[in-house]
């Protein structure tokens, strides 16, 4: 074999890989939101209506606050060797990013009124955070049960 086509195998092998990763954390993601989508639905004790009514709301929203969110990513491991004016841009970018998201919020609210009563916007809230939590925990057991 020469070098040429050892370095198109190892590219090609790469792209595979690559492609599967990602395509195990779709898959990964889709799991997350089916089992959001039941919990929210069941502990809400949504009907069929409500539900088709409320997902497509909610969805938007959640995809807009995923957008607003890829804006805030950093390199991390780099953050020490920024400078003073990188950082206060960045600094501006999170006000924006949580005005924004604030006003997405507003706007989640205000559409759910037409779908939910107050109380189940209020319920709502309360269940994202404990399925947040939820997962958290999930993780957290499973990232305990692997290192045993």
């Amino acid at each position: 074999m020469n070098m040429k086509n050892i370095i198109i195998g190892f590219t090609i092998f790469l792209s595979v890989l690559t492609s599967l990763q990602a395509q195990d954390k779709n898959d990964h993601r889709e799991q997350i939101k089916a089992m959001k989508v039941a919990f929210i639905t069941q502990e809400l004790n949504m009907s069929s209506q409500t539900a088709q009514e409320f997902w497509p709301v909610y969805n938007k929203y959640e995809k807009d606050k995923r957008a607003l969110h890829k804006r805030e990513n950093v390199d991390w491991d780099n953050i020490g060797t920024i400078s003073d004016s990188k950082a206060e841009e960045m600094l501006k970018e999170y006000l924006a990013v949580e005005r924004e998201e604030y006003i997405i919020k507003r706007q989640l609210f205000s559409d759910l009124k037409k779908i939910l009563s107050a109380k189940e916007i209020v319920m709502l809230h309360k269940l994202e955070a404990d399925f947040n939590k939820k997962m958290i925990q999930e993780y957290r057991n499973r990232t305990t049960a692997n290192r045993n």
